[in-house]
């Protein structure tokens, strides 16, 4: 991402261009903003402010063009690097910055790292996440970093562990996206599933089978293949109460094909066996 930045003045540097200038040569990235926790290693505020705005132009952060004028102030330069230097204490990298920037341009906006530093506490402590785990879990999803903890974060893993999800830990695109739904969403999901036939222990098993679920959009997903397993099919919800994944597979290139497929043949197999094969051994085995 790219910051756009408004200048309040404007430097003349027309001193700088006799024929005897030469560019100034500017320290290695590590100078600035080292990755080690050292305080001795850290970023050095006392670096010039040409060689900060270098550091973030090789990182992508500010336009790369020398002789661009849309550049940050001092303040807001020194405000970017203290972000940048909190989140490598929290071990992410210099290759990491850009991701984080570009799938959240906020993050360098008006945030101090009191801000963020609660996430990183919840991670560590409640979801017992490491240093990488916690990274790599922001890095699928960074807008955790924006969630509050004691009204979103903490009731969402309180519900997610109740109905028996393991390994929140695991820096998986799932888990970033579970950890940072709301609890109002997984029960629109349950409710769901209640309304169709599902005791309450149903629901929380089958939520359980295939998490994903509560990604999933009631209106353009689940319902349309409920609606085809009962009246497409002429099958009964006790089959997604064995075989919950049905939800996973898309109703246009894999159900409705496999059914007709199946339905011109007079067979008739589960759920499980109908979806779970691939295409060459589904229909090399029901020609």
């Amino acid at each position: 991402m790219l910051l756009s930045f408004c200048p309040t003045s404007k430097v003349c540097f027309s001193h700088l261009r006799s024929s005897s200038y030469q560019s100034p040569s500017y320290p290695p990235a590590s100078d600035i903003c080292s990755l080690s926790s050292s305080p001795a290693t850290a970023i050095r505020f006392r670096t010039s402010y040409r060689e900060k705005l270098a550091y973030l132009r090789n990182l992508g952060i500010v336009d790369s063009n020398p002789k661009s004028t849309n550049v940050p102030s001092h303040a807001s330069l020194d405000r970017i690097l203290t972000i940048i230097k909190f989140l490598k204490s929290k071990g992410f990298s210099d290759s990491d910055i850009p991701k984080l920037t570009t799938s959240c341009p906020k993050l360098l906006s008006d945030l101090e790292p009191a801000d963020i530093g609660p996430v990183f506490s919840f991670l560590a402590t409640d979801v017992a996440a490491s240093t990488h785990e916690s990274c790599g879990l922001i890095l699928c999803c960074p807008d955790l970093l924006f969630s509050n903890v004691d009204y979103c974060l903490r009731p969402t893993l309180a519900f997610l562990t109740s109905i028996g999800l393991k390994r929140l830990n695991s820096p998986t695109n799932l888990n970033a996206h579970l950890l940072n739904t709301r609890v109002s969403k997984f029960e629109t999901k349950r409710d769901f599933l209640r309304s169709i036939g599902f005791t309450y222990d149903e629901s929380i098993k089958a939520c359980t089978r295939l998490p994903a679920i509560f990604g999933y959009s009631i209106e353009n997903n689940m319902a349309p293949k409920v609606e085809y397993l009962v009246e497409g099919m002429q099958r009964s919800i006790d089959e997604i109460k064995e075989f919950p994944q049905y939800f996973a597979f898309s109703l246009r290139r894999r159900i409705v094909p496999r059914h007709m497929h199946l339905m011109q043949r007079s067979v008739h197999i589960s759920l499980k066996k109908m979806l779970l094969c691939g295409d060459d051994k589904f229909y090399a085995k029901w020609k």
